[in-house]
């Protein structure tokens, strides 16, 4: 049997007090001759900052409590927000005004694809791709199929995005920092799904979409797409935070404040969004992260931000 230095490589401390919290640390307390560990609690969403510019469809990056979210609709918003988990403020706008855009990246260092650049209500489908800098944005090389309501995940150096339209296809593109290129499709083509937006272009996880709603749930392994368990609510232009084994879904159309917490192979449904609303600006990690604005329907500016706070468990025999 494994044991727990050969495991970790140091032996289990012996401590009169608690220490300072570190997610998965064991430790035994000499004052109550308990074992005890940490993990993460429960999840639960609480009210954030309202945005300066109430608005749906737009994209998110970074975390509930260090957020960015830009573009948006009605029409082809330029705007982009930086959230100090308080305070929404507005920043340098975008170069090409769209909605219906993937985000992905940090608070510092974000991607603006493809979208809906044209006219209201749904606009044309852009090939542009911003790349942001914490200050401004800047136009780098653009997608390889022009398209909108895609899904997406990754960095500014290693980014994916996956399906979109019109027409719905189910073509996925992977970018490197330079360019992008076209790499392995989706099974099933579809219109504004979610990805796990932590994820990464060997790591990815693909979920819901429609309309017709869908719960199909795919994994990336950087060769192949495997579809593997369902959401349990089927649902389309929801949000999507954490990585590839550790993700969150939250709200949607048809209209849900529905949040499910996917665990590398189901889904299980945990504390809803206080507001339902769909086409929000969603990102962040499985215990961080941000619905900004959205519809419900019809233009909203309030935000909610997801936390998972540690907690001391005891060992016990029972």
């Amino acid at each position: 049997m494994a044991e727990y230095k050969g495991i970790k490589g140091f032996k289990v401390q012996s401590l009169a007090s608690d220490p300072t919290l570190v997610e998965g640390q064991v430790w035994y307390n000499t004052t109550g001759n308990v074992l005890k560990y940490q993990e993460l609690a429960a999840g639960t969403w609480a009210s954030g900052g309202d945005l300066t510019t109430g608005r749906y469809s737009q994209a998110g990056a970074g975390l509930g409590t260090a957020g960015l979210t830009f573009g948006g609709a009605p029409g082809a918003k330029d705007v982009t927000e930086s959230y100090d988990g308080t305070t929404w403020t507005e920043v340098n706008a975008l170069n090409t005004g769209r909605s219906w855009n993937p985000g992905m990246g940090t608070q510092t260092a974000a991607l603006c694809v493809g979208g809906a650049g044209g006219p209201p209500p749904d606009g044309t489908a852009t090939d542009v791709t911003e790349q942001w800098n914490g200050t401004s944005w800047t136009e780098v090389n653009a997608l390889n199929t022009a398209r909108k309501k895609m899904g997406g995940c990754g960095t500014t150096t290693a980014a994916l995005v996956s399906c979109g339209g019109p027409p719905t296809v189910a073509i996925t593109e992977s970018y490197n920092g330079t360019s992008w290129t076209e790499v392995d499709d989706l099974n099933t083509a579809r219109l504004n799904l979610a990805g796990a937006s932590k994820g990464t272009p060997i790591a990815a996880l693909m979920f819901g979409g429609g309309p017709p709603s869908v719960a199909i749930t795919e994994s990336y392994d950087g060769s192949s797409w495997t579809e593997v368990g369902d959401l349990g609510t089927a649902r389309y232009s929801l949000g999507g935070a954490g990585v590839q084994a550790n993700a969150l879904a939250f709200g949607g159309q048809p209209n849900v404040a529905i949040t499910e917490s996917y665990n590398g192979t189901s889904w299980t449904e945990v504390a809803d969004l206080g507001t339902a609303r769909y086409g929000m600006g969603g990102a962040g990690s499985h215990s961080n992260a941000i619905a900004a604005g959205g519809s419900v329907p019809g233009s909203y500016n309030a935000s909610e931000e997801w936390l998972r706070p540690l907690a001391i468990k005891t060992v016990t025999t029972s």
